[in-house]
């Protein structure tokens, strides 16, 4: 079994740090990284379909298992039958049920549920059928939601960038894939696409929530319940048509918001919320601490444990954080890449459209043929800035107004300040640094 030395099996400090607490890991389900789990003292991770696994009859990698990582035709594999909710319950049911019961337990479960196009069980084909789901107005209106750096100088770019649910992109619009007539014109078109891609992510999340039931009622019935931390999140948000838009590849708040909830009536009152600014960095801090340790000095994020059990920002808690999307017209959903800092009013974000490797240089090593990617098409950089106490739903950038002057100002210091903090400053990548450079005072 290869575990590479420097890279992600190198690199898998929670499950490190957990078992110096004393508690036995797993990891079950969706793993999606090029390299073995090895550091869980037990693990079943889905392969295949580019490491995420399939919905239907998922297959598996276990531990102790002779393969090769990334699986091959060689890699030794388990087959499973059903839905993969389904299945990776059952996994982690048995798992819980033949552990070791005098150590603490610290799991990891993963669905691939809900992704891609959501394909649900068939038990749930009924649900929700005679449903209509509400539409977000800027599904057919997005009024000043935008910039050049995502539509065009002219709006000659609306018809490629950022997957739809309209006809409006042309290349992969939410209607091809939902099978609905592609000659019936919008709004019709919109309507007919977003209702039944809604149906299926909620039918897909359905299983989801199902699941968890069976998850939760085992641990009642063996007394673990109250005593167990249990922590619901995901990678990321996602675009159900906000902005006629679908994917997680945008800084724009549907996607850039996780769901994050907390069980732990011990500590934690139950439907306290906060508004507190946390990002993934700090999940793991915020788990040591929550299991009795400390994070080491190497972590890069903050534990939040005190936001939970008070519901009250710690004195000198983060005002503000910094996101990326670091590709560029990737994957057929053709996203600009871009940058951003967030803080609890305002959202200040600089498409600088170029891929990350220099693709206007002939010796540049790069893939030029992967599918459905157009590295090489730059588009225009442009800023963006939202009101978020004002405009939540981010219907109109303000970049441009004179009113706001002083807020680009503060908003492109705490920018500046995160990037040297975590030092994503693009010394590295001069044809990147220099759109930037050529752009921050525009």
């Amino acid at each position: 079994m290869l575990d590479l030395e420097g890279t992600i099996g190198d690199k898998q400090y929670l499950p490190r740090e957990m078992k110096k607490l004393g508690y036995q890991t797993a990891m079950i389900g969706k793993w999606h990284l090029h390299a073995e789990p090895s550091a869980f003292d037990y693990y079943k991770v889905l392969v295949g379909h580019g490491g995420q696994g399939e919905y239907f009859n998922p297959v598996f990698i276990e531990k102790g298992m002779k393969y090769e990582f990334p699986a091959t035709k060689n890699t030794e594999t388990i087959k499973t039958e059903g839905h993969s909710t389904d299945v990776i319950t059952d996994i982690t049911l048995d798992y819980l049920k033949n552990r070791d019961k005098t150590k603490p337990f610290f799991l990891m479960h993963h669905y691939k549920a809900p992704h891609d196009l959501f394909e649900f069980a068939p038990r749930y084909k009924d649900y929700l059928e005679d449903t209509f789901i509400p539409e977000p107005a800027s599904l057919y209106d997005n009024k000043n939601n935008g910039s050049v750096g995502t539509k065009g100088y002219n709006d000659e770019l609306i018809h490629i960038i950022g997957s739809s649910v309209s006809h409006r992109n042309t290349i992969r619009n939410m209607g091809m894939h939902m099978g609905i007539d592609q000659d019936i014109p919008d709004p019709e078109y919109t309507k007919l696409a977003y209702q039944e891609y809604l149906k299926r992510y909620l039918r897909c999340v359905k299983g989801v929530d199902d699941n968890l039931a069976r998850l939760f009622d085992y641990l009642k019935k063996e007394g673990l319940w109250e005593n167990t931390i249990i922590v619901y999140t995901g990678d990321q948000g996602f675009m159900l048509g906000e902005h006629d838009y679908i994917d997680k590849r945008w800084m724009y708040e549907e996607s850039m918001r996780m769901p994050f909830i907390v069980h732990y009536p011990a500590k934690i009152t139950a439907e306290q919320r906060t508004d507190a600014i946390i990002n993934n960095t700090d999940f793991a801090p915020t788990l040591i601490e929550l299991a009795g340790g400390k994070a080491p000095e190497y972590m890069q994020g903050k534990s939040f444990k005190t936001i939970l059990e008070t519901g009250k920002e710690p004195e000198g808690w983060r005002d503000a954080t910094y996101y990326r999307y670091w590709m560029h017209m990737a994957h057929r959903h053709a996203n600009p890449a871009h940058f951003g800092v967030r803080t609890k009013d305002y959202k200040l974000i600089f498409f600088y459209g170029r891929y990350w490797v220099d693709t206007d240089d002939p010796n540049a090593e790069w893939n030029k043929k992967s599918w459905g990617n157009d590295f090489t098409r730059h588009t225009p950089p442009a800023w963006e800035l939202y009101d978020l106490r004002n405009d939540p739903k981010e219907m109109n950038n303000v970049y441009d107004n004179p009113d706001y002057a002083q807020v680009k100002v503060m908003m492109k210091e705490k920018l500046k300040a995160l990037r040297e903090e975590i030092g994503d400053t693009d010394e590295n990548f001069p044809h990147i640094k220099k759109i930037v450079d050529e752009y921050w005072d525009k």
